[in-house]
Parts: C-alpha cells; sequence; structure tokens
C-alpha cells in the first residue's frame, strides 16, 4: 500500500506557489531574507524543504556511462568522446543548493529569538548542512578541486572570483557538515511518520560512509593524500550505523523496487526521494518503466556476467554454469537478483503485452530488458509514484565490508556474515568466507566488489566505482557486448552486430577511449573559466 505522508512536498509546493514569482537562482536571498520570516519551525522546515527537491531523481541512464548498461546508442562519457560543456554540466546546480543551504545555516538562528526551542533551530541546520555536503561531495566526485564557499555571498564579493580550493580541504568540511548533522537530527525511530522522509542521524553516517569510501579508495589508488585516515572513516561511519539498530534488510530484493518496498516499515531504507501517491495525488511523479521500455538503459554483458551461480562461484568457476542455448538458460541457476534485474520470459509486462517474451532489438539492444521499477498500472497511467532509496542499508554494509578489507588487506568470517553474508542470504546465494574463496582460488577483494556491483546493480553506483578504483582505463575501452544472439528467439526483423561468439557486439573496443591523464576527472563548463578567471580547466581537457 503506498504510504500517504508527502508532508515534505505538501509544504514545498505550497511554499514555490507563494513565491513563484522569483528568480529560482536568487530565491535564498531575495524569498528569505524578509525580516518577518524565520520567525517559528514552520519557517524553518518551509525553508528546508526546497533543499529536498535536490534529492537525485531515479538514476535511470546514469549507468550507461559505466560497462554495466548501453542505451540505444553510444554514450559519450563511457567512450571517451565528450568535451567540455560550454554550460553547466552538473557544476551549476550544487552551488545552488550550497547557496541555499548557506542561507538558512546563518539566518535559521534568529528563530530563537522568537523563543524557538534551540533543538529545534539545530535539527533544521542539520538538515542543512547534510545537503550542503550532499552538494560539496557532488562537485568533488567530478572535478576535485573546486571553489569553497560556506557563507552567503553579495554579488561583487571577492570569493566569488577566487581560485579553487584543495579536494582536501572540501572533503574536510564535508566530514565536519556531517558530523554535526548526525549528532542533531533524530534517528528514524524517534521520528514521526509525518517525518518520513526527512534526514535522520542515520542518513548522515550512511553518506559519510559513502563520502569516505570513495575519497580513501580513490587516493590510494590514485596516490595522494592519506586514504588510510578516509577508510578509518569509512568503516567508524557505516559500523555507527549498523550499530545504531535502526536499519535492517528488507526481505525481498525485487520488492526494493516496487510499491511494496516503500515507507517506514522497510528498515533498509535510509533516504527517500518521495513521489507522488496515485493520479489524484499527483505532486511528483516520473515514467522511469517507459523510458526504461524503449532502450534507455539495458543491461550489458559484463553486468550479466558479473552474476554468480547459486553455488557462490563465479560463472568460469562453476560447475553449475554451461553455455546457454536459449535465452532462458542464460538465467539457469544463477542468483536470484540477476532474475530480479533483467526482464525474463513470463514476467509482467507492459498494457500492449501484458507477459513479458524476449527483448525487442530495436530498443533493447543488448539483448537484455532492465526490469527495475516496471507496474502495469504505472504503464498504463504513464506515470509513476515508485519512492527512490537514494541511501539504502544494502550500501552499508557492503562499504563495510570494503572499508575493513581495503585498510586491512584481510577480512574475518565475523565481518564478512555481518555484512556481505547478510546480502547473500536474502539473496538466496551460498555464503562466502576465507576457507571457501581460498579452496576455490577467488580473490577476496575482487569478490567483495563483486557483491556490490550486483547489490548496487543500476543504481547508479558502477562508473564512479571505476573511477576511485582507476580500473576505468581498463574496463571502459574494452568492447561493450550483449547476449548470445539467439535469432530463433529474437526474430530477423533486427540483425544486431555480432562476433565469432554470435555474441551482440554494440560498440567496439576501437571505437572507445578512456584517457587517464584526462578522464578521472570532468571538464569543468567553458562559462565558468569565463566567469572567473582565477579557475583552471582541469587537465588536459
Amino acid at each position: 500500500m503506498k504510504y500517504q505522508n508527502k508532508n515534505i512536498f505538501i509544504g514545498l509546493l505550497v511554499f514555490i506557489i507563494g513565491i513563484s514569482s522569483c528568480d529560482v537562482d536568487r530565491f535564498p536571498e531575495t524569498a528569505l531574507s524578509d525580516p518577518s520570516f524565520w520567525r517559528n519551525e514552520n519557517d524553518l522546515q518551509l525553508a528546508t524543504n526546497y533543499l529536498y527537491t535536490y534529492l537525485p531523481g531515479l538514476p535511470v541512464t546514469s549507468d550507461v556511462w559505466s560497462d554495466d548498461a548501453f542505451g540505444k546508442a553510444p554514450n559519450s562519457i563511457s567512450d571517451g568522446t565528450r568535451i567540455a560543456p560550454a554550460t553547466d554540466g552538473g557544476y551549476n546546480s550544487p552551488y545552488r543548493l550550497i547557496r541555499a543551504a548557506n542561507n538558512i545555516i546563518e539566518k535559521a538562528p534568529r528563530a530563537l529569538e522568537s523563543g524557538v526551542d534551540l533543538a529545534i533551530v539545530d535539527r533544521y541546520i542539520a538538515e542543512a548542512k547534510f545537503f550542503r555536503a550532499w552538494a560539496y561531495f557532488s562537485l568533488v566526485q567530478r572535478y576535485g578541486d573546486v571553489p569553497l564557499i560556506v557563507e552567503s555571498l553579495d554579488e561583487d564579493d571577492d570569493e566569488l572570483y577566487a581560485p579553487a580550493d584543495p579536494r582536501e580541504d572540501i572533503v574536510e568540511v564535508i566530514y565536519s557538515d556531517l558530523d554535526e548533522a548526525a549528532e542533531n537530527l533524530p534517528v528514524p525511530s524517534e521520528m514521526d511518520g509525518a517525518d518520513y522522509g526527512r534526514i535522520s542521524s542515520t542518513s548522515a553516517l550512511a553518506f559519510k560512509s559513502r563520502v569516505a569510501l570513495f575519497e580513501g579508495t580513490r587516493a590510494k589508488y590514485h596516490g595522494y593524500g592519506n586514504p588510510q585516515s578516509h577508510l578509518t572513516l569509512a568503516k567508524e561511519a557505516a559500523e555507527a550505523c549498523m550499530n545504531s539498530d535502526e536499519h535492517s534488510l528488507f526481505n525481498s530484493y525485487f520488492d526494493l523496487y516496487q510499491y511494496a518496498g516503500e515507507g517506514p516499515q522497510n528498515k533498509e531504507n535510509i533516504l527517500v526521494k518521495q513521489y507522488g501517491v496515485n493520479v489524484s495525488e499527483s505532486i511528483l511523479s516520473h515514467t522511469t518503466q517507459r523510458t526504461l521500455e524503449t532502450g534507455a538503459s539495458n543491461p550489458t554483458r559484463a553486468l550479466a556476467n558479473s552474476y554468480l551461480m547459486s553455488d557462490g562461484l563465479p560463472i568460469e568457476k562453476s560447475p553449475l554454469y554451461s553455455q546457454p542455448e536459449n535465452i532462458m538458460d542464460v538465467f539457469e541457476n544463477r542468483d536470484p537478483r540477476m532474475l530480479a534485474t533483467f526482464f525474463k520470459e513470463g514476467d509482467e509486462y507492459i498494457g500492449t503485452q501484458p507477459t513479458f517474451n524476449v527483448p525487442n532489438l530495436s530498443f533493447q539492444r543488448t539483448g537484455f530488458a532492465n526490469r527495475r521499477y516496471a507496474n502495469l498500472t504505472d504503464w498504463q497511467n504513464s506515470r509513476s509514484y515508485m519512492d527512490y532509496a537514494v541511501i539504502r542499508y544494502a550500501e552499508v554494509l557492503l562499504n563495510y565490508a570494503e572499508a575493513i578489507y581495503e585498510l586491512d588487506g584481510a577480512i574475518t568470517d565475523g565481518e564478512l556474515d555481518n555484512s556481505i553474508n547478510l546480502l547473500r542470504e536474502r539473496a538466496g546465494v551460498a555464503r562466502l568466507d576465507n576457507a571457501f574463496a581460498s579452496a576455490n582460488g577467488l580473490d577476496m577483494l575482487a569478490e567483495i566488489r563483486r557483491e556490490r556491483r550486483v547489490e548496487l546493480a543500476l543504481e547508479g553506483f558502477r562508473y564512479w566505482d571505476l573511477i576511485r578504483w582507476k580500473i576505468a582505463e581498463d574496463v571502459l575501452p574494452q568492447d561493450v557486448l550483449g547476449n548470445y544472439f539467439f535469432e530463433d528467439e529474437f526474430g530477423s526483423d533486427v540483425t544486431p552486430n555480432v562476433n565469432e561468439d554470435n555474441i551482440i557486439v554494440l560498440q567496439a573496443a576501437e571505437n572507445r577511449s578512456f584517457d587517464p591523464d584526462r578522464d578521472y576527472l570532468w571538464p569543468l563548463p567553458i562559462n565558468e573559466l569565463g566567469l572567473n578567471p582565477a579557475l583552471e580547466q582541469n587537465p588536459n581537457w
């Protein structure tokens, strides 16, 4: 049943209607600086509601940047053909969020003069600090060094024309903001139903584990900074979230991406972007299923082959695996998470074809089809209200396991049981331990990374994992491959390119590249360099 509380967005809708004539870029300063504002908790809540509009939507197409998905055409990030953008490119939106967060951090204390309790003020400041950390992490991931702005600025402030600050300084501010957020925000069990969807203490801890793992492994494999310090913070933050006893895994992996996985009863959801309730309460909706149906992000062979057999062994080692002779053979004896992620014959599909048969190669060009967020009623309505779990507890468990191994070069069976094996137990895959890995010649770090890949498949993580592990230069220039071409099943309406093994080839390696001296950072927008001459373009762009 769809969870009914949408207070953040209902309140925000009223708020936006009231200031709709304002320039959005200048909204925090122009609309909220009036002395009559910042007087009570409602004012603080309305102001922070605006920040929630910056939570990302469903990661429908971001995996086409990586080797896990391919759309209907090559992607310029994935194949190395992009050029520096003239505007934005992911640079401006985070700074708008930072500006709004800084405004709240500075002005929320005015409510104390009207008798608002300090703990209430601190809570909304903590929410703002979480979002400031969120914005700066998105900038550091892409660009590395960027200007660090932690106060509201006027249009003529010199700081607007300052050079970029080192990424290390920015990350320290992120950690500080998240620590304060974790300290001043309630845990989920202390939040009533009306607060579902707001940032909690465990949201800050979980996100800190994400940031610190990214920075720790990136520093380690790219050879800079103090990776051990970041990795220690990643482990500690994940452990604190785990020890809070506020979260646990949901009972169904498939239902994580369906209406059944919504609401506060799903303790795996740590931070959720909420959508509307139904067509009569359509505050916010999305068309993810229709977008995927038409081929925006199709799983690749590389992703398919990463799923283990049910005995816990990879396909190249398991006696359960044999080369498939038809499409359904591909799914035989595989990790059930593959069946929950890929469409297969018999699955409920769309209004014009209620039961799935085979992928349509005109759209699902890899010969695999993405099953996430599929719902027949939503398809018929041309809109969906399924929420997006921006952070879920499974990621925290994966962050914990990876941080331990990267710190120590080893992980105990007990630590595996407290993390990865919880995920495998839910999925119905054999347990991983050190004896099993040794007996079967498995590399433990590779298996930890594999578990991350399949558990978080098509959720937008893979590209950034390739970047931080410094393996994008090896992975992305390879052929992009799909399923075997089973002509009797796929039909002859579309004849794809295939290789000597009768495997669909979407893009040949000769047309793909990754420059390790350039592509591990994104290019700054050209107009930003013109607006601020002190900024320098990232190397070789």
